[in-house]
């Protein structure tokens, strides 16, 4: 299967982010390790529009044949837009017809191979539209609430008080891999009554979006256990 690594240069919660050293390597590069250990993965494309991304993707394995357009790489691109147009220029420039694929969010470094595999073989076995990793929530979504800009806060959900454990588990994407049918990707979806999700924890779950978030996922590499 294919991967696409989608990584633009721009970043504003943390400027750099997909290029800076987490525990002696680039961020990018563990996503890019993580697709080309994968048994399933047959290639993997580094879509971004910055020539130092691509040069490291280079350097640690992945592919970058062409560079993103600047109107793919702003605060208000669409993703799905990234991917249809990698998908069609791949198609158009190498003559060939791509069914099916993974996209792997460089900001996701504590994702593993066997994770993506889980993730390929879950989409297969079920004959899915698309499969979408998903994080538990350690409370209940029914104790969130709205607040206004003077500090007060307003009901989402009908209170209810009890227990935690009386609640239904709740999980939320975790942004560390989506697995597509190509044809629900040209229907501006992510997901049909035929999606499924895959599980992860919390920790193999790190979403890195701020600097507290680089440093917990730092601290995790050097002196937590990743498995």
């Amino acid at each position: 299967m294919l991967a696409i690594i989608p990584a633009r240069g721009g970043s504003k919660g943390l400027p750099g982010k997909n290029i800076k050293l987490l525990n002696g390597k680039p961020l990018i590069a563990y996503s890019i390790e993580a697709a080309l250990a994968s048994k399933n993965v047959t290639r993997v494309i580094v879509s971004t529009d910055d020539e130092q991304i691509a040069t490291l993707a280079t350097k640690y394995g992945a592919e970058c044949p062409f560079m993103r357009p600047i109107e793919l790489a702003s605060d208000t691109s669409k993703a799905i837009d990234t991917y249809k147009y990698t998908l069609e220029r791949l198609e158009k420039e190498e003559h060939i017809s791509i069914a099916e694929f993974i996209v792997l969010q460089p900001t996701s470094p504590l994702r593993t191979a066997q994770d993506i595999d889980n993730s390929i073989e879950l989409f297969h076995t079920k004959n899915a539209d698309s499969v979408i990793s998903f994080c538990p929530e350690h409370h209940p979504i029914k104790w969130h609430k709205y607040i206004d800009e003077n500090g007060k806060f307003e009901r989402i959900f009908e209170d209810k008080i009890g227990n935690r454990q009386e609640e239904r588990a709740t999980y939320f994407p975790n942004g560390a891999i989506y697995v597509f049918k190509r044809q629900i990707i040209e229907t501006e979806k992510y997901y049909t009554e035929n999606s499924y999700a895959y599980i992860m924890d919390r920790k193999h779950s790190t979403d890195i979006d701020t600097i507290d978030d680089f440093e917990y996922a730092d601290f995790i590499m050097r002196y937590g256990n990743r498995n």
